[in-house]
Formats: C-alpha cells, structure tokens, sequence
C-alpha cells in the first residue's frame, strides 16, 4: 500500500504542485552535487577560496592566499565542473521523475535542455564573477547568488520550453 503510493507520487507528471515538490527536491540533488564538486574542485584542484571565505571559516580550513585575477579564472573553472555534474543529475532526475518528456525529440531535448543550463550557467556566474571582481563578495557568496539565479531560469526554461509542462 505503502510503496503504491510512493510509486504513484514519484511518477506524477501533472499535479503543479506535488511537480514542483518533486523539483525541489531533485533539484536540491542537482545542487548537491553541483556544490560538492564545486568545492571538492575549489580545494584540491583549482583553488579559489580565501581565507577569510564562509566555508573555508565554517570548516576551519587552511586556505593559502592567491591573487584575484587567479580566483576570478579559478572560480569559473570551479563552477563549470559543478555545472557538468549537476547538470547529469538534473536531467536523468527531471526526465524521470518531473517532467513529462516527448515534446520534442531525444537528443533534441537534451540539446535544449544544457542550452536552457548552459545559458543559465553563463549568465548566473558572470553574477557571480561581477560580485567578486566588483564588490569583493566571498566566493561562497558569489556561488550561493549564482546557484539561486540559475535554479529560477532554468525551472521556467524546463517547464515552459523543453517538457510538458
């Protein structure tokens, strides 16, 4: 009885709001991985905290000092990883359990679909870029207002142009 109605939940497509819901949540393991990478990358491949960065500080981190011009290259760097395996996520997870697919052709829905993320990628971390190389925004700070940016264009690119609403 139990698992019919979590079967029944997870498959709905129409209900604007338990679809939403289902958003949410896939999108929340969309950013989880988007975030993980990010600062898995930050840390140990391109480094783009500061010292005096939120998470850096949250963790008790040890972040050795780099130049801006460094950041700024490190920091898109870092978020194009992100972007890559949230993206994966997103779509399997939006396709299978969000969306009703078929208004458009596969591999036409997929173009779509990385274009519409593609697009909000570029236009959310060049926000974000612009709140470092500006404002001296955190890096943290920077990713959390390009993550909030991108979650909103890309829910109204999906619903509106790609799916079945």
């Amino acid at each position: 009885m139990i698992m019919e109605f979590i079967k029944k939940i997870l498959l709905e497509k129409e209900h604007p709001g338990v679809q939403f819901l289902k958003y949410a949540f896939c999108g929340g393991l969309a950013f989880a991985t988007d975030i993980t990478i990010f600062y898995l990358t930050a840390l140990f491949v391109f480094p783009a905290l500061t010292p005096d960065d939120f998470f850096a500080q949250l963790l008790g981190l040890e972040i050795e000092p780099i130049s801006e011009s460094l950041r700024l290259k490190h920091f898109w760097l870092c978020k194009a990883s992100g972007f890559m395996g949230g993206n994966i996520v997103a779509y399997v997870t939006n396709v299978l359990f969000v969306f009703k697919g078929g208004k458009h052709k596969v591999l036409h829905e997929i173009a779509l679909f990385l274009g519409v993320s593609f697009a909000a990628f570029l236009l959310s971390t060049w926000s974000g870029d612009a709140l470092i190389r500006f404002f001296g925004v955190q890096t943290t700070v920077s990713n959390l207002t390009a993550i909030v940016f991108a979650t909103l264009f890309n829910y109204t690119g999906r619903k509106f142009f790609i799916f079945h609403g």
